[in-house]
């Protein structure tokens, strides 16, 4: 299976993960600060920045897009709930 480096900048920490895993399980695993509400209807509090490899992530799903959009994200904005790691990259929270 094909792996990926994801960085979180916030806590200066890199980890191998397997491609298609969700930003928003490793930030659980490792313990990153990404927040989310999304088990209490919070929808886009988990919105996290990507600062390289944004090319990397899979393409955000028409409802991606439209709770970003309502919530004024930046152009490589992402929600970590929805975004799967296809390839390197380095994220923080937004």
């Amino acid at each position: 299976m094909a792996k990926a480096k994801v960085t979180f900048e916030d806590i200066n920490q890199t980890v191998n993960v397997p491609a298609g895993t969700r930003l928003i399980e490793i930030s659980e695993k490792i313990g990153a600060g990404i927040i989310y509400g999304c088990r209490e209807g919070d929808c886009g509090t988990c919105m996290t920045h990507v600062v390289t490899g944004w090319n990397n992530l899979t393409e955000p799903s028409v409802l991606e897009e439209k709770v970003l959009r309502e919530n004024m994200a930046n152009r490589h904005d992402r929600l970590a709930c929805q975004a799967q790691v296809l390839g390197d990259c380095t994220v923080k929270p937004a």
